[in-house]
Order: C-alpha cells, then sequence, then structure tokens
C-alpha cells in the first residue's frame, strides 16, 4: 500500500449545478460510470449527503464489479469526497471532486483519487476515471 495518487481534468459543457448533481443521482451515474466502452452500470444507489452512502456495479458482459463507498464531504456546487471501495482498491482509498465555472457555462472537473496498492492500479484507475469523465461529458452536455 502506498501513496500513489492521480488527477484527472476535464471541461465538462454543462452548468457547475448540473454537473455536481449528476454526482449524487443514481440515474445519472447509472449512464456514466462505466469506463470501458462495453460497459454497463446494472445498479446504482447513492444516498448523496456527508456520512450518506453510495454503490454502483459496473458490469461487463456477465462480470459485475461492486463499487461503494460513503460520502466524507459534500459541499454544494464545489466539492465532494467520498471512499472508494472496490476488489481493485485499498483501504483509505477516497476521490475528490472539485467543481469549478469557467467561460461558456461549462464546468471544470479536477478529479483526485488517493491510495493505490500499485502503480498498476493507478494507472488503470486514470484511465478508468478519464473514460467516466468523457462519458459524463457525452451525457450531460
Amino acid at each position: 500500500m502506498s501513496d500513489l495518487s492521480l488527477t484527472v481534468t476535464k471541461t465538462i459543457p454543462a452548468p457547475v449545478e448540473a454537473v455536481f448533481n449528476a454526482w449524487l443521482d443514481a440515474r445519472m451515474l447509472a449512464k456514466f460510470m462505466a469506463p470501458g466502452p462495453d460497459m454497463t452500470v446494472p445498479k446504482a444507489e447513492t444516498d448523496g449527503r456527508e456520512g450518506g452512502r453510495f454503490s454502483i456495479v459496473m458490469a461487463a458482459g456477465d462480470t459485475e464489479i461492486p463499487h461503494a463507498g460513503t460520502y466524507l464531504e459534500v459541499k454544494p456546487h464545489h466539492r465532494i469526497v467520498f471512499t472508494w471501495e472496490s476488489p481493485y482498491s485499498v483501504d483509505g482509498s477516497t476521490v475528490t471532486l472539485a467543481f469549478k465555472p469557467v467561460d461558456g457555462g461549462a464546468t471544470e472537473v479536477e478529479l483526485t483519487h488517493v491510495k493505490f496498492a500499485t502503480e498498476e492500479s493507478r494507472d488503470n484507475h486514470k484511465g478508468g476515471w478519464t473514460a467516466i469523465l468523457e462519458k459524463l461529458a457525452e451525457t450531460i452536455g
């Protein structure tokens, strides 16, 4: 276990309120939390408040990969921090989302994920989060 981390930034062509709210809406999570081109999200649940939990099942064919976490911080339209629990994560893994309005009514999302067991795991997650932010932009934009 180490202090490896990653940061991915993406400008989403939608207002900050819509982008922020998408991360706390189970229907929206089901549309964009699929990091692979052939992946789906057959189940997404969320209680989007500090101390609330979320559960997301990502599916690749017949293989289901459960993900869950607890919201540690929810600052409307500015910041969301949550734990990240999956078969590929380690204890203490967290994700921080920072939202910033930018020109043209768009939103810059900075996603920082900390604590990975290996560099390979970090790199795999970086690819996954990049794909998720791309899918969010397509879904909401």
